[in-house]
């Protein structure tokens, strides 16, 4: 269970991260350019990933693509859900996503519907409204980016699954979609910086590297504890997203004092019955 452990803390540790990124004044477009960069090398270093698999599969190029679209965008996205809803949200948001690729799967990838599937999903979108609700109107529209951020994760779900029904490895498509990522990001670096928008500084491409190295320790561990647990994944991934969502709760809530209604906390309790009911 150290490798879940490890895996849920660097989770929340990337939404931390992104929460200071405002008060430390960093360019969030040049971070996230650079945490690509560093992903990328750690993949290729500790998993001994190559991109050649995924891209000699060309039933995955238009969803590697979207991946490539898709990964940098709700990173901005989830910064900025960090940042106006908060830590709280925003993790819970992130791991309630999984309903919507498990929606899809059976609406359009041909899975079956079960009891318990429609029971997850249907506490899930309760679970989201609970969370996302906030009453008053200084936040008003504060909504929208945990909302985001639910949908941008379920779609990035979707993406490797149908990368996966390719027949790509998962380490192959992992850096093949990091590489494609990078184009886009490093494209609005120096467009930003050519315009004066935002010049290039040494402080935004450190918190990348930060931002990178975080980002991959939750991915790399998270795998190494279903490694780990072969015969145990229902345990893996119930520890795993219950596990952030209770950590990233008490960094939101105590760390950075974010306030949560009561129809909050019940949401957060709900998110868990709905990890259960999956798990």
């Amino acid at each position: 269970m150290i490798y879940i452990l490890l895996a849920v803390a660097f989770s929340v540790a990337v939404s931390v991260l992104l929460k200071l990124a405002r008060r430390a004044n960093i360019d969030i477009v040049q971070a996230v350019a650079t945490n690509y960069v560093v992903a990328s090398l750690m993949a290729w270093w500790l998993l001994g990933a190559t991109p050649q698999a995924a891209i000699d599969a060309p039933a995955t190029w238009p969803p590697l693509i979207a991946l490539g679209i898709f990964l940098p965008a709700i990173f901005v996205v989830l910064a900025h859900s960090v940042r106006t809803a908060g830590i709280v949200r925003t993790d819970v948001a992130q791991r309630l996503s999984l309903f919507v690729s498990l929606f899809a799967a059976f609406v359009f990838l041909g899975d079956t519907i079960t009891a318990h599937k429609a029971l997850g999903i249907a506490i899930a979108l309760v679970a989201v409204f609970c969370v996302l609700w906030r009453k008053g109107s200084a936040e008003k529209g504060g909504w929208w980016a945990p909302l985001l951020v639910f949908a941008g994760f379920g779609a990035i779900d979707i993406c490797f699954k149908l990368v996966a029904q390719a027949g790509a490895g998962f380490a192959s498509a992992l850096l093949a979609s990091f590489l494609i990522a990078l184009v886009p990001c490093w494209i609005a670096v120096f467009v930003r910086a050519g315009t004066g928008k935002a010049s290039l500084a040494w402080r935004n491409l450190a918190f990348g590297v930060l931002l990178g190295a975080f980002n991959f320790a939750n991915i790399l561990f998270y795998v190494k504890g279903h490694v780990a647990l072969p015969d145990s994944p229902s345990l893996v991934f119930a520890s795993m997203n219950v596990g952030v969502v209770a950590l990233g709760t008490l960094a939101g809530a105590v760390g950075f004092r974010e306030r949560l209604s009561p129809m909050n906390w019940l949401g957060i309790g709900l998110a868990v019955a709905a990890i259960a009911v999956m798990a």
